[in-house]
This record gives structure tokens, C-alpha cells and sequence, in this order.
């Protein structure tokens, strides 16, 4: 998600001879929401994400809201990451994984990442560390305005949203390449940050 200024903030000049601030360093977003929340209505049974046992460990899960939605794609990006098959994932020891939601732009897409968000925020998915939603391009150029406020309005109910442009060289088999895309550098910045992030949470 591109982050910006809030416009209705002003921040005052720096006096005269005062030195400007060093830059620091970008920092993810913090989290919105970072539990379920109370009274929420879990989705029907047939608009949940199913569970999946998994074995092994990894930095980050990525779980795909519906099939097509780039969960490989992204896991190709972020370093220590793993797929679990469009399912919540459950950890045999137990233990709690962090996860990231990906879903493409497209209504069929936001659609299923809206029963997604749904169901972990009603408690009804597994027990685990949602960190976001990533809502890929599903085409070239610039997303519909529909759907660009409905991919808002699904994020806001997620602990952050990142949305990211369509990569070309994806169409053509090139999966080995970073997107030069500022919105995917920032992104995996984030990803990484957050996945070897050691302060405890309160799921």
C-alpha cells in the first residue's frame, strides 16, 4: 500500500540555521486490527477457507484467498516463504505462523479475500498471526476505480493492505526477476521486516 502524509496534518518549518532531520529509514505500516474481533458473523461454510495441516516451518506463509491469486508468485519473492494451497495454515507443533493473504484485483478475487477476512476476524479460522492482505493486478494498466474502492474497502479489514501493479514479464514465464516496481520493493521490504519480527502478539 503506498503510504502517504495525511493531508490535513501541516508539520511546522524548521527554524532559521536549525539542521533538517536525517530521513529515517521506511518502517512497515502498523497493524490496523491484529485480532479477531468481538461480535463479528463468521461467513457461511461454503465461503470459508478450509485448513491445512502443514509440516515444516517457514518466515511466512502465503495463503491464496482463491485459486489463481499469485500465492506462488509472491512466496518467489519473499525469502523463507512457503505456500499453503489456498488453506489456513496449522502447524503440527502447534505453534502460531504468520501468515499473508493474496487475492488478484478482480471481483471474483476481492470477493473471496473479503470471506477470508471475514472468517479470521470472526475467530472462526485458525489460530495464527495475519499480518495483511496483498491484492495483486489481474491486468495491465490502471484498475477500474469500482474496483480499486473495493479493494479499500476489503483491506480495511485486514491488519495492513499492500496493492501491487501488474508484472509483464509474469505473462512471459519470467518468475526469476524482482518487479522494478517501487510498490513491490517497498512491499518485500515490508515482508521481510515483519516476518522476522520478534515482539510478541496478542492474537
Amino acid at each position: 500500500m503506498q503510504q502517504s502524509l495525511n493531508p490535513w496534518i501541516t508539520h511546522p518549518a524548521p527554524a532559521d540555521g536549525a539542521e533538517t532531520a536525517t530521513p529515517k529509514a521506511h518502517v512497515p505500516p502498523a497493524a490496523v486490527i491484529s485480532a479477531p474481533l468481538r461480535g463479528m458473523v463468521e461467513p457461511d461454510a461454503a465461503d470459508r477457507l478450509a485448513r491445512r495441516t502443514v509440516a515444516g516451518s517457514a518466515a511466512l506463509w502465503i495463503t491464496g484467498a482463491h485459486g489463481g491469486s499469485g500465492e506462488s508468485r509472491i512466496a518467489d519473492l519473499i525469502g523463507g516463504a512457503r505456500v499453503t494451497g489456498h488453506r489456513w495454515p496449522v502447524l503440527q507443533d502447534g505453534s502460531k505462523p504468520r501468515v499473508l493473504l493474496v487475492c488478484r484485483a478482480d471481483m471474483r478475487g476481492l470477493t473471496a479475500a473479503r470471506s477470508a477476512l471475514t472468517q479470521w476476524a470472526s475467530g472462526a479460522a485458525p489460530e495464527l498471526d495475519l499480518l495483511g492482505l496483498a491484492v495483486l493486478a489481474d491486468a495491465p494498466g490502471k484498475t477500474p476505480k469500482a474496483l480499486r474502492d473495493f479493494a479499500a474497502i476489503v483491506g480495511g479489514g485486514a491488519p495492513r493492505l499492500w496493492t501491487l501493479p501488474w508484472v509483464e514479464a509474469w505473462r512471459h514465464g519470467d518468475s526469476t526477476t524482482t518487479p522494478p516496481a517501487r510498490e513491490y520493493q517497498r512491499f518485500i521490504t515490508d515482508l521481510a521486516a515483519l516476518a522476522t519480527d520478534t515482539t510478541p502478539t496478542t492474537n
